[in-house]
């Protein structure tokens, strides 16, 4: 799964516990990001408060599509293969198209998505790679587009959240669970 050895569930703080406990009843399996950074619990509570602050909030206008298709173009630009397959699944069940994750990570500029996601992403490479160039005409272009000021703050912090979380996976050698691969790609199987 990784360079480091992931703590057995059995040995985890209950809070910690329960919440894996959570995902794993919701999905199906335990995604490896939170057993292999539950090896620092302290660290996993502050990297799980501050993901969940960002991609579970409900303010904006920013969908829960449109946050992991961030995540997606710059963790592939980062060449996180773990946050590029796990929340590319993610992208492809919100936005209920099977290509678009795949279309996305190798070429977002071709991607069939809106003019709008677009501009988003293009914003999102320009923090990944080029932070101290933004300017107003960047936020400009985005106001054109309908994001707020609060919409152009979250695009940025997802960016940057993702940035340490691509560098975290890459390092550890963290590798995406085998069910991320098919996942918004064939239907679920019923029970």
């Amino acid at each position: 799964m990784s360079r480091y050895i992931s703590p057995e569930l059995k040995d985890l703080p209950d809070d910690i516990r329960q919440r894996i406990l959570e995902v794993q009843e919701k999905a199906g399996f335990i995604p490896n990001v939170f057993l292999a950074l539950a090896r620092r619990p302290a660290e996993w509570r502050a990297f799980f408060a501050y993901h969940d602050a960002l991609m579970l909030k409900e303010e904006g206008s920013l969908t829960k599509g449109d946050r992991e298709m961030i995540v997606t173009a710059t963790s592939a630009s980062n060449q996180c293969l773990y946050c590029v397959v796990a929340h590319g699944a993610l992208l492809r069940i919100y936005e209920k198209k099977p290509l678009v994750a795949d279309q996305v990570a190798v070429n977002w500029r071709k991607a069939d998505i809106t003019a709008r996601q677009k501009a988003m992403l293009g914003f999102a490479m320009k923090v990944c790679h080029q932070s101290a160039e933004i300017d107003e005409a960047d936020f400009d272009a985005l106001h054109a587009h309908g994001f707020s000021d609060d919409d152009i703050w979250d695009i940025a912090a997802i960016t940057a959240f993702f940035g340490l979380s691509n560098r975290m996976a890459s390092f550890s050698g963290m590798q995406p669970n085998p069910e991320f691969f098919l996942m918004g790609r064939v239907p679920r199987a019923q029970n």
